[in-house]
């Protein structure tokens, strides 16, 4: 039976070292099978929240929850439930890549028959396959991330932390990386990723929260962010002829702003959605204005995440 509560909720949570609030009573919430972006400058609080929840530190006040189970009161249970890929970790260069993953397939308690079917799993899903008699210090960024991975979900955990994991690797390896990531959600498993590669975090997830000195700021999936923060779309056209007035009748309206005009291109900014636009061009048109270029976009992640935070750091 699937489980009706979320995989992953944060309940006020709070750590404190000193005077500083590293995470200052966050809440949230992931549902089965989502992806969540967490997004922050550095030091913003997102890997003390992280590792709050992968029990490798305890809240001040309040709690987080994995499948259920609170990371203070059951973390024996939390362990077993979620797995853990760190923005770094350190392995012994003379381990095998089959022998990496067998290891930590015992420690998670997996024997004989399962063990072996898990490692083989693992290696299928990460393509290391090729790979499993090479020792870990000949691999690649791309190859160590997919190792750091696979050792993550070498427990088949229903709830996956990921730290920047795409942090340092090239183009190619970074879109496989989000493959894989896009896959495991498929199957029921909720993520949080963290990472600085905000048009990834936009294409990939379902729900984004932006944190700036232990609080978050937003919360939701891109667009409600967009709405909420009243996000704009810049418009640009081109007319035939006759530019001039075709600006002076848009500045002549409250709902546009920033019009700027070169040559036969114009350009402006407005609080609406696309069902606007497609009326404003209506309108454009049926004043006889001869547009043959008509376009807009939205803010990007990128740019909200501009807006809404300062540059802050504790």
């Amino acid at each position: 039976m699937i489980s009706s509560h979320p995989q992953i909720e944060l309940v006020n949570l709070s750590r404190r070292f000193g005077s500083v609030r590293a995470v200052d009573e966050v809440s949230f919430q992931v549902q089965r099978g989502h992806v969540f972006g967490y997004i922050g400058p550095n030091g913003a609080g997102k890997t003390t929240s992280m590792r709050i929840l992968a029990t490798l530190d305890m809240p001040t006040e309040g709690d987080a929850l994995v499948d259920g189970f609170s990371v203070t009161q059951d973390p024996e249970r939390v362990r077993k439930r979620l797995g853990f890929m760190p923005d770094y970790f350190d392995t012994q260069p003379s381990i095998l890549v089959e022998e990496y993953l067998d290891f930590f397939a015992r420690a998670y308690g997996l024997m004989g028959p399962e063990r072996m079917r898990a490692v083989r799993q693992v290696m299928s899903f990460t393509k290391l396959d090729g790979l499993r008699a090479k020792s870990i210090d000949s691999l690649s960024k791309g190859m160590k991330q997919r190792l750091c991975l696979g050792r993550a979900m070498i427990h088949n955990p229903p709830v996956m932390i990921m730290d920047e994991p795409a942090a340092g690797l090239d183009p190619r390896a970074r879109i496989q990386l989000r493959e894989m990531i896009g896959e495991l959600a498929a199957s029921g498993k909720s993520i949080l990723v963290s990472s600085h590669i905000l048009t990834e975090l936009a294409e990939m997830c379902d729900t984004v929260a932006i944190i700036e000195q232990g609080r978050l700021l937003a919360v939701g999936t891109v667009d409600e962010i967009h709405r909420a923060r009243q996000s704009h779309r810049t418009v640009q056209l081109r007319v035939l002829d006759s530019a001039g007035e075709v600006c002076n009748r848009l500045a002549a309206r409250a709902d546009l702003h920033s019009i700027r005009q070169n040559g036969e291109q114009i350009e402006f900014v407005h609080e609406h959605d696309q069902q606007f636009e497609a009326d404003l061009l209506r309108d454009l048109v049926m004043a006889g204005c001869r547009v043959v270029e008509f376009g807009s976009r939205a803010e990007s992640l990128e740019d909200v995440f501009m807006r809404v935070t300062e540059g802050l750091v504790q």
